[in-house]
């Protein structure tokens, strides 16, 4: 018998599947081991397939007896043709790392006389635990008791929960909220995108829906954008559906997170129903082996963090769509500051539901204060904290509250500069300015991580005074401990390395054992701080002047972001001092009043005019090599020959923003479409480079 299979590892430019040999039968979505030249890889079956006319190599045994769901294998073969990816880098996402690792699993023979596909106890997962059924609220008689192994249950072992014991909490929602609910249910196989103002109440929703999927034997999928940083969501569906969930994120060990992989596959299998589940973890959740899937939940959909960076490069959204529609299961896409295309393409298409008001009747507005940079009669105290900002601090250490201080910027000081010569810190891969942090006295790179001493005079005049300029989040902490030295000071940016690090300072905040928080948009997250009393914005306008068309969308995103912080009913004051060299600009103003509709008209409006998403399909064809003259040649070929294709529009070759890294010289040029397999096609002949389809930054 002969199959058609796809290599999990890409074996040539455009290449897709292979054809393999078996005695054994084999099914679409089971997992082999192949020859591929002189390794050995993993693979997934695709079909079986007539006999070949040319020499073919047999499978080398069999991996998973199961077949990974059908919706899976159509997922792959999506991206890569929508994505231009090739097809086995998009099959790889699928499989767990180290799956064939030594003692990972006992594999099945391939060479069996049975024609019937092995027994899947070649896969190393107790049949017992898996036989499980869940109970609606109302019944409580099932006998089968749930999964109780941390490995099966993605770390968490914490017993029955009220849904399982028949107490499911009373959820209460208000009328919007069961409008949005009532609409979002009724449209399987869409995408909705659930608009709500911070605090308005989406979680409740979330909650409902899962319930509602959970009684009809159907499993959830619910992404976030990191698992530390939506610690409250995380525990607020564990303490509701209790060990019914399954957390998959980064800090689990490969071993784990191999072993849940194989468990959900098995517990998902067609022929042996089991109990429904929530899986919870970032855009990779997504693929989970998940059979009886019944609902997708994105959660802060506007984060970045859901498109994927490396290759293959694609947004988790647009595949979450994919697979909803496949499944004809609902998608919902939640978040208070959407992005301007899904919002677009929401209102255009009838799936935008919007909640307006906040949840909770003791929830206030906060009272604004912008302090104008300009005018330096507004820091006579400090100069980068305002004195209306030093006021609200002192505040807020006397009334036990705390303050959030937000500056997208880490570190220092960002320039080192010699006064005499003007000579800069470098970074000697990036040619970047380099960043100051003083604590541990070294200049760092934050593109790629290059760290060196401060010269004590400057390497190409010799002169002494090296000063070092601007100011970043490090810093600020060095101010506020000078200006209040009882204060309890923690800073949250991309310094804190380590999800558990960031996780343990959030239930220090949430216990109010911090008076000052200082962080970048680690901070800007749906984080709920029961004891914040005010945001200071530093610099508002900080991220504005980018070279980026995403600028303005970012910037309103960050902003309205932290400043929902506060205000969310814990507390009877809320304020927010925003600190800005453009108090008038529309980015500012309609972040300030959380005004999105008026935002997404200025910007909608800005970006019809430019021909930029969403009028236009956008492409970002990247090249890089060694020396900045092949590079040259290259970016000039490309150009040449994409400017002759009819129906796409391409940039003059520039250099990208990160021009130089340890990789070579990168330059790069930006197609624009208003058909997207015009695009397509047009970018076919250049696979062997870095294809950016959709891309939501331009740095």
């Amino acid at each position: 018998m002969y199959y058609e299979v796809i290599p999990t590892e890409v074996f040539r430019e455009n290449g897709s599947t292979l054809t393999y040999q078996s005695d054994q039968k084999l099914l679409p979505g089971q997992v082999v081991l192949i020859p591929l030249g002189r390794r050995t890889v993993t693979g997934i079956v695709l079909r079986r397939v007539q006999k070949a006319k040319f020499a073919t190599k047999p499978i080398n045994r069999l991996i998973t007896a199961t077949p990974i769901p059908k919706h899976l294998l159509a997922a792959a073969r999506w991206l890569s043709g929508y994505y231009l990816s090739p097809l086995p880098a998009c099959a790889n996402l699928i499989l767990p790392a180290g799956l064939t690792a030594r003692g990972a699993i006992r594999s099945a023979d391939v060479n069996t006389s049975n024609n019937e596909p092995t027994s899947s106890a070649c896969v190393s997962i107790n049949r017992a635990e898996v036989q499980r059924r869940v109970t609606s609220p109302q019944d409580n008689t099932s006998k089968t008791s749930p999964v109780t192994d941390k490995h099966t249950r993605g770390g968490a072992n914490i017993g029955l929960s009220p849904y399982q014991q028949g107490k499911l909490p009373i959820i209460e929602l208000n009328t919007a909220q069961q409008k949005a609910l009532k609409t979002l249910q009724e449209a399987p196989g869409a995408t909705r995108l659930l608009r709500g103002v911070t605090g308005s109440g989406k979680t409740n929703i979330y909650l409902k829906m899962a319930a509602n999927t959970l009684k009809q034997q159907k499993s959830v999928i619910i992404l976030v954008p990191e698992i530390a940083l939506t610690s409250q969501l995380v525990k607020i569906f564990e303490q509701t559906f209790g060990n019914l969930v399954t957390l998959i994120h980064s800090n689990q060990a490969m071993t784990e997170r191999r072993k849940t992989w194989l468990t959900l596959l098995e517990e998902t299998y067609e022929r042996h129903p089991s109990a429904p589940q929530i899986i919870i973890g970032p855009r990779s959740a997504l693929l989970s082996p998940v059979g009886n899937l019944g609902l997708i939940i994105i959660d802060e959909a506007h984060e970045s963090a859901y498109y994927q960076e490396n290759s293959p490069r694609y947004s988790a959204l647009r595949l979450a769509s994919f697979i909803a529609h496949q499944l004809k299961i609902p998608c919902v896409a939640g978040t208070a500051t959407p992005n301007i295309v899904d919002y677009h393409l929401a209102k255009t298409y009838n799936s935008l539901i919007e909640l307006s008001q906040k949840a909770k009747t003791t929830a206030i507005d906060p009272e604004i204060t912008i302090v104008d940079l300009k005018d330096r009669a507004n820091f006579l105290k400090n100069r980068y904290f305002s004195n209306q900002l030093l006021t609200k601090i002192s505040e807020n250490l006397q009334n036990h509250h705390q303050t959030l201080i937000f500056h997208n910027r880490r570190g220092s000081s960002p320039l080192t500069i010699c006064e005499e010569c003007g000579w800069q810190a470098l970074c000697p891969e990036c040619y970047l300015p380099m960043t100051l942090h003083a604590d541990g006295y070294l200049l760092t790179c934050h593109i790629c991580g290059h760290e060196e001493k401060v010269p004590s005079s400057c390497p190409n005049c010799h002169h002494p005074n090296i000063i070092h300029k601007g100011f970043g989040t490090k810093l600020l902490e060095t101010e506020l401990s000078r200006l209040f030295p009882n204060a309890k000071i923690m800073r949250f940016d991309g310094d804190n390395k380590k999800d558990t690090d960031l996780a343990h300072l959030y239930q220090s905040v949430k216990a109010g054992e911090i008076d000052i928080l200082i962080g970048t948009q680690t901070l800007a997250r749906g984080l709920d701080l029961p004891h914040l009393a005010t945001v200071g914005i530093v610099q508002a306008d900080a991220g504005l002047a980018l070279p980026d068309f995403a600028a303005e969308e970012r910037s309103f995103e960050l902003l309205a972001q932290v400043i929902g912080r506060v205000g969310r009913g814990h507390l009877d004051t809320a304020n927010v001092v925003v600190q800005t060299y453009q108090p008038d600009h529309p980015v500012i103003q309609t972040a300030l009043k959380a005004d999105f509709s008026n935002f997404a008209q200025y910007l909608l409006k800005k970006r019809h005019t430019q021909q930029l998403p969403p009028f236009t399909y956008l492409a970002r064809l990247t090249i890089t090599y060694k020396t900045e003259k092949t590079t040259l040649a290259k970016i000039q070929q490309a150009h040449h020959a994409l400017s002759q294709i009819p129906d796409i529009q391409v940039s003059p070759p520039m250099p990208a923003f990160h021009e130089r890294g340890n990789r070579g010289f990168t330059w790069q040029l930006i197609i624009k479409s208003t058909s997207r397999s015009a695009l397509q096609k047009s970018l076919m002949p250049f696979q062997k480079f870095r294809i950016e389809l959709d891309p939501p930054s331009l740095l």
